[in-house]
């Protein structure tokens, strides 16, 4: 398989892994990584999304736990090749067993979203077998510093589930992005951001497509400076 090219990294995949998407592009270009200086992504798949955000931020220090044995190889192999190797780790780790003393600035994840089912396909990274809603934010809430952020992207039909949990685990929800695949379309995704602190609710829009196949220029705008367009 090809590897993925971005104007400053590329990644390399796998069929085993579950591929670069859009979703993790999202993710990628809209967390909120601008004061962090530690963060831990759960389930780091390619690497895709702690590479964006890394480009991002060039002083954050970045620590990456997934359970995929042949993710995390991909992932090391993406980030040693890459410019931020210096501030780039992955481990292979339960994240439900993964223990520190460190506090993280910003938790990132593009979690596992569909209920157990027969298909498959990306079983690890798209069921939630080995890692469910409560068991992913119950521990983030312990790890996250005192002003740390709590950052995902999820399904729109699972809004009220997640964030419902996380009121369970004393996260209050700070932000949260609509996310249309087309203009004028129903809300796909939802990127949603926690803390610890109880502010006043940011919320906006963000279009992926103004028609189809043809991007909108607001996403055009947010990835300008990874992908590598074509004419």
């Amino acid at each position: 398989m090809k590897p993925f090219k971005f104007k400053q990294f590329e990644i390399h995949q796998s069929s085993a892994v579950f591929r670069v998407g859009t979703d993790g592009v999202l993710l990628g270009v809209l967390a909120n990584v601008s004061q962090a200086n530690n963060v831990l992504e759960v389930g780091t798949g390619t690497g895709l999304i702690s590479l964006m955000l890394a480009q991002r931020n060039s002083g954050a220090y970045f620590l990456g736990v997934e359970i995929n044995e042949e993710a995390v190889h991909l992932t090391r192999l993406n980030f040693e090749n890459s410019p931020f190797n210096v501030r780039l780790k992955n481990i292979l780790q339960d994240f439900k067993a993964f223990e520190t003393a460190e506090k993280f600035d910003l938790i990132v994840s593009n979690p596992p979203y569909f209920e157990e089912n027969p298909s498959s396909k990306d079983i690890i990274a798209r069921q939630t077998i080995e890692l469910n809603f409560g068991e992913l934010i119950s521990k983030s809430a312990k790890l996250l510093s005192e002003n740390g952020i709590f950052s995902v992207i999820i399904p729109y039909d699972v809004e009220s589930v997640f964030i419902g949990i996380a009121q369970q685990n004393q996260l209050f929800l700070n932000r949260k992005i609509n996310i249309y695949g087309i203009q004028n379309s129903k809300i796909k995704r939802l990127v949603l951001e926690f803390s610890l602190q109880q502010n006043v609710l940011e919320e906006c829009d963000f279009v992926i497509e103004k028609s189809p196949r043809k991007y909108s220029d607001q996403y055009l705008e947010f990835t300008k400076e990874f992908h590598v367009f074509k004419g």
